[in-house]
Protein backbone atom coordinates (compact mmCIF):
# COMPACT_ATOMS: atom_id res chain seq x y z
CA UNK A 1 0.00 0.00 0.00
CA UNK A 2 1.35 3.41 -0.94
CA UNK A 3 1.49 6.04 1.78
CA UNK A 4 2.07 9.76 1.41
CA UNK A 5 3.08 11.76 4.47
CA UNK A 6 3.70 15.47 4.81
CA UNK A 7 6.14 17.11 7.21
CA UNK A 8 7.20 20.60 8.12
CA UNK A 9 4.07 22.55 8.92
CA UNK A 10 3.91 24.89 11.87
CA UNK A 11 3.46 28.43 13.09
CA UNK A 12 5.44 31.24 11.50
CA UNK A 13 5.28 35.01 11.53
CA UNK A 14 4.31 36.94 8.44
CA UNK A 15 7.31 37.39 6.18
CA UNK A 16 8.87 34.18 7.39
CA UNK A 17 9.61 30.91 5.61
CA UNK A 18 8.73 27.26 5.92
CA UNK A 19 9.76 24.19 3.99
CA UNK A 20 7.29 21.37 3.61
CA UNK A 21 8.31 17.84 2.70
CA UNK A 22 6.21 14.99 1.40
CA UNK A 23 7.47 11.43 1.33
CA UNK A 24 5.82 8.60 -0.60
CA UNK A 25 6.49 5.04 0.47
CA UNK A 26 5.39 1.56 -0.54
CA UNK A 27 5.55 -0.50 -3.74
CA UNK A 28 6.47 2.46 -5.94
CA UNK A 29 7.73 1.77 -9.44
CA UNK A 30 7.78 5.39 -10.51
CA UNK A 31 6.36 8.73 -9.47
CA UNK A 32 4.52 10.91 -11.92
CA UNK A 33 3.32 14.41 -11.27
CA UNK A 34 3.57 15.53 -7.67
CA UNK A 35 1.67 18.48 -6.32
CA UNK A 36 0.80 20.58 -3.32
CA UNK A 37 -2.70 21.78 -2.56
CA UNK A 38 -4.06 23.75 0.35
CA UNK A 39 -7.37 24.30 2.05
CA UNK A 40 -8.12 27.24 4.29
CA UNK A 41 -11.01 27.17 6.77
CA UNK A 42 -14.33 27.61 5.00
CA UNK A 43 -12.73 27.49 1.56
CA UNK A 44 -12.32 24.93 -1.16
CA UNK A 45 -9.10 23.07 -1.66
CA UNK A 46 -6.90 24.90 -4.16
CA UNK A 47 -3.84 24.04 -6.18
CA UNK A 48 -0.55 25.49 -4.95
CA UNK A 49 2.03 23.98 -7.29
CA UNK A 50 2.77 20.95 -9.41
CA UNK A 51 5.93 19.35 -10.71
CA UNK A 52 5.88 16.70 -13.40
CA UNK A 53 8.37 13.89 -13.71
CA UNK A 54 10.29 15.83 -16.36
CA UNK A 55 10.70 18.79 -14.02
CA UNK A 56 8.02 21.04 -15.46
CA UNK A 57 6.50 23.22 -12.77
CA UNK A 58 3.24 25.09 -12.47
CA UNK A 59 2.18 27.53 -9.77
CA UNK A 60 -1.00 29.25 -8.72
CA UNK A 61 -0.70 32.95 -9.48
CA UNK A 62 -0.73 34.04 -5.85
CA UNK A 63 2.24 31.77 -5.06
CA UNK A 64 4.48 32.65 -8.00
CA UNK A 65 7.76 34.13 -6.86
CA UNK A 66 7.20 33.14 -3.25
CA UNK A 67 6.85 29.36 -3.34
CA UNK A 68 9.16 26.83 -4.99
CA UNK A 69 8.34 23.20 -5.61
CA UNK A 70 11.12 20.65 -6.06
CA UNK A 71 11.48 16.91 -5.94
CA UNK A 72 14.02 14.19 -5.25
CA UNK A 73 12.89 11.03 -6.97
CA UNK A 74 15.65 8.99 -5.36
CA UNK A 75 13.96 9.76 -2.05
CA UNK A 76 10.37 9.70 -3.36
CA UNK A 77 10.07 13.17 -1.93
CA UNK A 78 8.61 16.47 -3.02
CA UNK A 79 9.29 19.76 -1.28
CA UNK A 80 7.59 23.11 -1.06
CA UNK A 81 9.74 26.05 -0.04
CA UNK A 82 7.50 28.89 1.09
CA UNK A 83 8.97 32.36 1.50
CA UNK A 84 7.45 35.75 2.32
CA UNK A 85 4.53 34.04 3.97
CA UNK A 86 1.32 35.97 4.51
CA UNK A 87 -1.54 35.39 6.95
CA UNK A 88 -3.69 34.39 3.98
CA UNK A 89 -1.35 31.46 3.36
CA UNK A 90 -2.73 29.88 6.52
CA UNK A 91 -4.22 26.55 5.55
CA UNK A 92 -3.82 22.82 5.69
CA UNK A 93 -1.35 21.85 2.98
CA UNK A 94 -1.82 18.53 1.22
CA UNK A 95 0.54 16.53 -0.92
CA UNK A 96 -0.72 14.68 -3.99
CA UNK A 97 1.25 12.14 -5.95
CA UNK A 98 0.59 10.18 -9.10
CA UNK A 99 2.14 6.84 -8.27
CA UNK A 100 2.82 3.97 -10.63
CA UNK A 101 3.17 0.79 -8.62
CA UNK A 102 4.99 -2.38 -9.59
CA UNK A 103 1.85 -3.83 -11.20
CA UNK A 104 1.96 -0.72 -13.43
CA UNK A 105 -1.36 0.46 -12.03
CA UNK A 106 -1.55 4.21 -11.53
CA UNK A 107 -2.73 5.51 -8.18
CA UNK A 108 -3.77 9.00 -7.12
CA UNK A 109 -2.43 9.33 -3.58
CA UNK A 110 -3.05 12.03 -0.98
CA UNK A 111 -1.39 12.78 2.31
CA UNK A 112 -3.22 13.61 5.50
CA UNK A 113 -2.21 17.26 5.41
CA UNK A 114 -0.01 19.50 7.52
CA UNK A 115 -1.15 22.73 9.14
CA UNK A 116 0.58 25.98 8.25
CA UNK A 117 -0.36 29.00 10.32
CA UNK A 118 1.00 32.46 9.54
CA UNK A 119 0.55 35.06 12.23
CA UNK A 120 0.35 38.77 11.47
Amino acid sequence: QVQVVEFGGGLVQAGGSLRLSCVASGPIFRLGTMAWYRQAPGKQRELVATMSSDGTTNYANSMKGRFTISRDDAKNTVYLQMNSLKPEDTAVYYCNADVIVYSLAKLDCWGQGTQVTVSS
